[in-house]
């Protein structure tokens, strides 16, 4: 019997990204087409909020989904065209469909991620535990 993983966790840092990235509403979109993609359940509605008007180095919109199993949340640089996304859920997706998602609404000219899986060391031990036993 293998034992599952907590949650898998999508971190993407994206540069040279279209103008999307300065329109709320475009970003709300993302976020609604983002979780249908990825099979998600929305909980309420995305938060768009921008954030930064006193330097306008760090200025942009910030995202916030919650969704039925963790949450999706992006931060945005008006001024480099820099996006930063974190994609968890306990429910499994797939990273190539959220980076999918990504390309096509934002464009980025260049772009890394990271997708791990998440464990709390504690409770995965615990769980081995009682597995053998």
């Amino acid at each position: 019997m293998s034992l599952a993983v907590f949650g898998k966790h999508l971190i993407v840092d994206a540069a040279g990204c279209n103008e999307r990235i300065r329109d709320g509403a475009a970003i709300a979109a993302f976020s609604r087409r983002l979780v249908e993609a990825i099979d998600m359940k929305a909980f309420g509605e995305p938060i768009v909020e921008h954030f930064g008007h006193d330097d306008p180095k760090t200025s942009g919109y910030s995202l916030v989904q919650l969704i039925e199993t963790s949450n999706i949340t992006a931060h945005f640089c008006d001024f480099t065209g820099e996006a930063y996304f974190d994609i968890f859920s306990c429910k499994d997706f797939d990273a190539e469909i959220a980076l999918g998602v990504i390309r096509e609404h934002f464009a980025p000219s260049d772009y890394h991620s990271q997708f791990m899986t998440r464990q709390a060391p504690r409770v995965a031990a615990m769980a081995q535990t009682k597995l053998a036993g």
